[in-house]
């Protein structure tokens, strides 16, 4: 039973090296612990932002889509009803409608890309803001305090 106790002890130990080790630094060289945490925690915070943002990046692309979908079915249906009569009429329909439908296409495809690069962009902004404000923290953590 005590070698267990020891064992345990001993894993604890180990388990806690590195975290001790840091603190030691921290202490050591006069660095404001509360700062270095804040700075994590405002990491945290953006990566939680960027991900909420992609997230609705996606949540859009996924709504152009069904959008665009149920269009090209309703065209496509129009367009099947439409083939039922005079075969002369099939034919001008389908002239009106393919040009309609590829002009549709390329919208749709213009605005999943604006979308998809919108998400994108506001991701890397946010990244680039949290990058800039972690290298000032990391200046300030860095100053030994008096």
């Amino acid at each position: 039973m005590e070698s267990t106790n020891t064992a345990d002890a001993a894993a604890r130990q180990a388990s806690q090296a590195p975290h001790r080790k840091l603190l030691d630094f921290v202490r050591h060289n006069r660095l404001d612990p509360a700062a270095i945490l804040e700075s994590r925690r405002k990491d945290i915070e953006a990566l939680a932002s960027i991900n909420i943002t992609l997230l609705a990046g996606l949540q859009s692309v996924v709504r152009l889509q069904a959008e665009y979908l149920c269009d090209t079915a309703a065209d496509l249906q129009a367009l099947a009803r439409g083939g039922e009569s005079a075969e002369g009429k099939a034919s001008a329909g389908a002239a009106q409608a393919l040009p309609r439908s590829l002009h549709k296409a390329v919208a749709g495809l213009r605005g999943l890309s604006d979308t998809l690069y919108k998400a994108q962009a506001d991701s890397i902004a946010t990244v680039g803001r949290r990058i800039a404000e972690n290298v000032e923290e990391v200046k300030g953590i860095l100053r030994p305090k008096a």
